[in-house]
């Protein structure tokens, strides 16, 4: 075998096998993270609720302009894109439709997850991966504190909590978008675009899109924490790891959205 071909081989080898190591460290995570938030407050170490409202306040409460800014937009691009390629056929009605379904099942769960993760997942991925460096988490370790539930834990929460909420925000100002748009150029009114929109949403619309938010959200929590915790060479190696936590929380995302969206419409 040529020597190129082996030394191509040998790179795949190593990288399937960092990526099955990362994924087996990510799912020790988890699962002990899952421990600490049913089983702690049993053997006398609970999570803290301090910790998990500072961490909503700061995943959830301060993302929300920005949040709302975007998936308004979002929706006037959709009615837009969508008004103009309609007109073509004569059906400009049923933009309201296709505005609805995008928002709710598509659009609203993954702009509101990639702006999370590009602004709490590169924090987590830094924020952890600092205290590595100044053993901080050691001295946790030391003095007998599970970084898990010191620090994982509440972000595991706060994430799940924050994420869908946030997607039910951008639900309603994603419409609130496409209806502005809309209703001055189709001269309706808001109440009949209110109406229409009602009429064909359906509650298993609403819940496709939150059931994506909720995976989305252990996503980007787990590859904040597997990149923080694995921090090494100082100040550089800190902003490598926060890098690829926001490149790679962004693409499992996608990924993670096609498979969903693929197997929820067949």
């Amino acid at each position: 075998m040529p020597k190129a071909v082996t030394q191509i081989l040998e790179q795949v080898g190593r990288k399937t096998v960092a990526w099955v190591e990362e994924l087996g460290y990510a799912a020790a995570i988890f699962f002990e993270s899952t421990y600490w938030i049913f089983r702690g407050r049993k053997v006398t170490q609970p999570v803290r609720l301090s910790a998990i409202f500072q961490e909503a306040a700061e995943i959830g409460v301060h993302a929300i302009p920005i949040v709302s800014v975007l998936t308004f937009t979002v929706g006037i691009m959709l009615a837009i894109q969508g008004i103009a390629t309609l007109k073509t056929f004569g059906a400009e009605s049923k933009v309201i439709l296709g505005i609805a379904l995008s928002v709710t099942r598509e659009f609203s769960p993954l702009i509101v997850s990639i702006l999370v993760a590009g602004r709490s997942g590169s924090a987590i991925a830094a924020r952890i991966g600092t205290m590595v460096e100044s053993q901080e988490i050691d001295a946790l370790r030391v003095i007998g504190i599970s970084p898990i539930r010191y620090l994982a834990a509440p972000l595991l929460i706060a994430m799940l909590i924050m994420v869908p909420a946030l997607t039910i925000l951008g639900n309603f100002m994603g419409l609130l978008g496409g209806a502005v748009y809309a209703v001055s150029e189709m001269q309706i009114s808001l109440a009949t675009y209110a109406e229409r929109t009602l009429e064909v949403l359906v509650v298993d619309d609403i819940r496709q899109g939150l059931i994506k938010s909720v995976v989305f959200s252990v996503v980007i929590v787990l590859v904040g924490l597997i990149n923080g915790f694995q921090v090494k060479g100082g100040a550089e190696g800190v902003g490598r790891a926060t890098t690829r936590s926001v490149v790679m929380a962004i693409s499992l995302i996608l990924v993670t959205d096609m498979v969903f969206t693929y197997f929820m419409n067949r």
